[in-house]
C-alpha cells in the first residue's frame, strides 16, 4: 500500500472525510497546477534521471515551495528513489507525496499544532500582519469557531490607525457574538489593548484576541507598535501573549514568506494563518515557511465561510495536493 493510499485509509478510519474534502476543494488551484504538471512530467519521462529531477524542481518552485526547500526536497528524493531502487517515474509519485509530508515536519512529530488556550485563565491571542492580508476577518472567523467551542471570547480593536478597521472589527464581532472593545480611531493601539484585558478579566472571558495595525508609517515604526503592545500584554498577565498569530496572504507567495522574516525577527511569532488558499496556485508556500523558518502554520483559509478556517494538517493538505491522481488510480 503506497503512502497516498495510507492518508485516505487514516482519513476514513478517523471519520475525518470532511476534513479531506475541505482541503481537496480548497486547494483546487494549486493542485491542479502542481499535479497537472506532475502528471505531465511522468508521462513524457520513462525513466529516473537527472533531467526528471531538474523538471521536478521548476514545477515545486512555480508552486512556491521555496528554494532552499526544493532543494533540500530534491536531495531526500534522489536518496529515497535510490534506496528503495525506483526505476519507473510512476512509482515517484507516492515518494513525492511522503517526502512533502516529512519536510514540512522536519524533526518534529507530525502532530496538528493547536492553538494554545489555556484552562481556567485568560488567553491572549495576538494578531499581526501588513493590510490586506485577511487578518481582521481571520480574527472574527476564529472568534466564531472559539465561542462555538464554548469559549467566551472579547475581541480588542487594537489596528487604530487604518480607516475603518474598527469598524470592520465590529461588523465581525456582531456575527461572531462577542464583545469588542474599541477607542475613537487614531488612538494609541496599547492603550486599546489595555482596556480590552481589562474588560476580559472583568467579564471572566476565556479568550482575547488583539487585532494590530499593519501599516505605519515605516517598518521600524511599526515593529516598535509591535514591541509597546506586546509589554503592555506581557506586565499585564504574565506569559502572555500566549499565541502571536502572524496573517499571511498565501496567493502573495514569496512576499508572505519575506513578511514571515520580517515579523518574526520583531515578535516571537508562534504560529502563521495562512489566507486564501483556495485563490491561490502557490499553496506550496505553506511548506516554505516552515521549513526555512520553523513556525508552524495552525490555521489556513479554505474558503469565504466562517467554517472554511480550518486547522492546519499537512497530511491533509498533500492528499489535497495529489487527491486528482489517486482518484485516477482508483477508476
Amino acid at each position: 500500500m503506497g503512502f497516498m493510499d495510507k492518508l485516505k485509509k487514516k482519513f476514513i478510519q478517523n471519520n475525518q472525510e470532511e476534513v479531506t474534502t475541505k482541503y481537496k476543494e480548497g486547494m483546487e488551484k494549486t493542485r491542479k497546477s502542481f499535479s497537472g504538471r506532475i502528471n505531465d512530467l511522468i508521462a513524457r519521462y520513462r525513466k529516473i534521471d537527472e533531467d526528471f529531477f531538474e523538471e521536478l524542481e521548476e514545477v515545486l518552485i512555480s508552486a512556491d515551495v521555496g528554494v532552499m526547500t526544493v532543494m533540500d526536497l530534491i536531495d531526500e528524493l534522489k536518496m529515497e528513489v535510490k534506496r528503495q531502487n525506483i526505476k519507473d517515474t510512476k512509482e515517484v509519485k507516492d515518494v513525492i507525496s511522503e517526502k512533502l509530508v516529512e519536510i514540512y515536519y522536519g524533526e518534529d512529530d507530525e502532530e496538528i499544532e493547536e492553538i494554545n488556550i489555556k484552562e481556567n485563565e485568560l488567553t491572549v491571542i495576538l494578531v499581526v500582519g501588513v493590510n490586506g492580508v485577511g487578518k481582521t476577518t481571520s480574527i472574527g472567523k476564529l472568534a466564531h469557531q472559539l465561542k462555538n467551542d464554548g469559549k467566551k471570547v472579547v475581541l480588542a480593536a487594537g489596528d487604530t490607525f487604518r480607516a475603518g478597521a474598527i469598524d470592520q472589527l465590529e461588523i465581525w464581532g456582531e456575527r461572531a457574538g462577542v464583545d469588542v472593545i474599541k477607542q475613537h480611531e487614531g488612538s494609541d493601539p496599547a492603550a486599546v489593548i489595555f482596556d480590552g484585558i481589562k474588560a476580559a478579566k472583568s467579564r471572566e472571558a476565556d479568550v482575547l484576541i488583539c487585532d494590530t495595525a499593519g501599516r505605519l508609517q515605516n517598518k521600524v515604526n511599526l515593529m516598535n507598535e509591535l514591541a509597546k503592545v506586546k509589554r503592555v500584554i506581557e506586565r499585564e498577565i504574565p506569559g502572555a501573549p500566549h499565541e502571536v498569530l502572524l496573517v499571511l496572504d498565501s496567493t502573495t507567495g514569496q512576499n508572505a514568506l519575506n513578511q514571515a522574516k520580517t515579523f518574526s525577527e520583531a515578535t516571537d511569532v508562534t504560529g502563521i494563518v495562512l489566507t486564501k488558499l483556495d485563490g491561490t496556485a502557490k499553496g506550496g508556500i505553506v511548506l516554505a515557511i516552515r521549513h526555512e523558518l520553523n513556525i508552524p502554520v495552525k490555521l489556513v483559509g479554505l474558503g469565504e465561510q466562517m467554517e472554511d478556517l480550518q486547522q492546519f494538517d499537512a497530511n491533509a493538505f498533500v492528499y489535497g495536493l495529489f487527491a486528482d491522481m489517486l482518484e485516477e488510480e482508483e477508476a
